[in-house]
């Protein structure tokens, strides 16, 4: 019989093992942040004894993410994915959750479908190297002064604080940060997680009509990063920076797509992904 239970330290070798199977790349570090994000949002599915699956989820007030599904595959296509969906979306709606998120594999968006989330837009991520570059007026490095200021910038654009998840990227020493002011206001940021040769690149933030901006902003953090592997997950949309990007031999390595299960929060903005497991 199925039956679920909340993740604790003890299954994060096994959430790695499971996530294993799909090359997603992932440590047990991975899994001891998303806890201390959510310590009780994060899920096991067993069926009788055996562990079979995992969920991860993370909410930020009245907007919520669920990522990291994933079941064994002898397992699936017997609702197990299903129960760990909706097991998740109780959770949140108990927390006063209007809108859960979440980034779908293409093959997968019937499955969501399904459980009521709605197709919002596409996004591609492209894997490249860091690459030499000018610097650019306007745009400087983050200081831990200017921390607040970023948070309040991104929830304009994402509908909601995401501070506990912002809070440790940029002050991590080992992250980088940099932000576009203009007139004393700011008007685009981005941050990257680094680790030992690889990057991660966003959450980017930048308004609507400031695509030359954010380019700048991507430049200005490739020219930190060079050589460096780096991934990032972008909007379909937005052509001049994947055509800016794939420019300097970034390729696509997979697509998904932006799903919500409720209205969706995101204003009219240029965005860039934190990460598919988190927004």
């Amino acid at each position: 019989m199925f039956h679920v239970k909340t993740m604790s330290k003890e299954d994060f070798e096994f959430a790695v093992r499971i996530t294993d199977t799909m090359n997603w790349n992932l440590v047990e570090e991975d899994f001891e942040f998303m806890a201390k994000l959510e310590p009780e949002g994060c899920f096991v599915l067993l069926y009788d004894s055996e562990k079979i699956g995992i969920v991860t989820n993370v909410s930020f007030g009245k907007v919520a993410w669920l990522g990291n599904l994933i079941i064994s595959e002898k397992y699936r296509r017997k609702r197990a994915g299903a129960l760990l969906v909706e097991h998740s979306v109780n959770y949140l709606r108990r927390k006063n959750v209007k809108t859960v998120g979440l980034y779908a594999y293409i093959d997968k968006i019937p499955f969501y479908e399904r459980l009521g989330f709605e197709y919002d837009s596409g996004f591609i991520v492209l894997k490249g190297k860091g690459f030499p570059s000018s610097d650019v007026a306007g745009i400087r490095e983050a200081g831990k002064g200017d921390t607040q200021k970023i948070i309040k910038y991104d929830a304009s654009c994402f509908g909601a604080s995401r501070k506990k998840l912002l809070e440790p990227i940029l002050l991590n020493p080992n992250n980088l940060c940099y932000v576009f002011v203009e007139d004393g206001m700011m008007v685009g940021y981005v941050a990257a997680k680094v680790y030992d040769g690889l990057a991660e690149i966003g959450p980017l933030i930048c308004e609507e009509e400031c695509g030359d901006i954010a380019i700048n902003l991507l430049k200005t953090t490739f020219n930190r990063l060079k050589d460096f592997e780096i991934t990032m997950c972008i909007p379909q949309k937005e052509s001049a920076i994947l055509n800016m990007l794939l420019g300097h031999n970034f390729s696509e390595n997979f697509r998904v797509a932006r799903m919500f299960l409720g209205p969706s929060p995101v204003k009219n903005c240029i965005y860039i992904a934190e990460s598919l497991e988190r927004g």
